[in-house]
């Protein structure tokens, strides 16, 4: 066996390291990444054999959470063997890394990054980012999510006063705006994200909530799309608006309810649009969020029914 195979990853191998690094499966995931990161922070480095700065960043992951003892682990999930994850997670290209704590995730980046930012990718995560912060984000992301904006908006902000770069709180102060219906206040916000974090979970949830929040300001009453459809139930125009609506009034078990009666319909229709704002929903919502699993869940029993 040569110096360059990964030992702590054969099972029952023990060594300082066992346990940092594994490669995982879709079946596997939940064990190795949602419940370990309860844990320690877990990152995920989606790649492929095919992928040449896949081959360059992976080494530098292995060392840096080699380098970090204990205080983050690694989990690699080839994409082409175990596409369901990445599809979900609207990974289209690679490599990507998404950092998870606490059963989500928090951060991430794409692209193959030397090692000194790596290496600082890590120290926010573990190092500069307190237990209270963490304690602090998800008391404001629990306020937001029982309708409390305002005082959720007031924890975030406080984040953000302390640690300017961090994502999660800039997504969910863009969040609270976009919940009063501020949308150049929370598209401010998500313009001051540093261009290295532009894309992580966060982010990209917030940015895609507020594209919805755009859509769904242009649709038109709830009553009066309900008429239309009450009118012609093969509009399917109106049920795509009258989903968008619905969104936007909070009412994200209706908004799945169109959609997916809409795919099951006339999936072809304006081009698969029902199916791609199902996404975008989903990304907006987050992936551990209820209504995203029950709606990935239903989806999928539509689609290969």
């Amino acid at each position: 066996m040569s110096i360059d195979t990964p030992i702590l990853d054969q099972p029952g191998a023990g060594g300082p390291d066992a346990g940092l690094i594994k490669d995982t499966t879709t079946k596997d995931f939940m064990r190795d990444v949602i419940e370990a990161s309860r844990e320690v922070p877990v990152l995920v480095d989606f790649w492929a054999p095919w992928c040449g700065p896949c081959r360059q960043l992976t080494p530098i992951l292995e060392k840096a959470v080699r380098g970090a003892r204990g205080a983050v682990k690694l989990v690699k999930l080839n994409i082409d063997e175990h596409p369901q994850i990445p599809g979900q997670m609207g990974v289209q290209s690679i490599p990507a890394v998404f950092a998870f704590q606490d059963g989500r995730p928090v951060d991430g980046f794409m692209g193959a990054l030397p090692e000194s930012r790596v290496k600082d990718f890590i120290a926010r995560l573990v190092g500069d980012r307190p237990a209270d912060s963490a304690a602090e984000l998800e008391a404001a992301e629990a306020a937001l999510a029982a309708g409390d904006a305002d005082s959720a908006a007031q924890v975030f902000a406080e984040i953000l006063q302390k640690d300017a770069e961090n994502t999660a709180a800039a997504a969910g102060l863009a969040k609270c705006y976009i919940k009063t219906g501020d949308l150049t206040r929370a598209e401010q916000t998500l313009a001051l994200v540093p261009p290295a974090k532009a894309d992580s979970p966060p982010v990209a949830s917030a940015r895609a909530a507020l594209e919805l929040a755009r859509k769904g300001s242009e649709t038109g009453d709830i009553d009066s799309l309900r008429a239309k459809l009450a009118a012609d139930p093969k509009d399917a125009q109106a049920r795509f608006d009258l989903a968008l609506a619905l969104n936007a009034k909070g009412d994200r078990n209706g908004a799945l309810d169109e959609l997916l009666a809409l795919v099951a319909k006339n999936r072809a229709w304006n081009d698969d649009a029902a199916r791609k704002q199902l996404l975008q929903l989903f990304d907006a919502w987050g992936p551990s969020d209820p209504a995203t699993l029950s709606g990935r869940q239903r989806l999928s029993s539509l689609l290969f029914a």
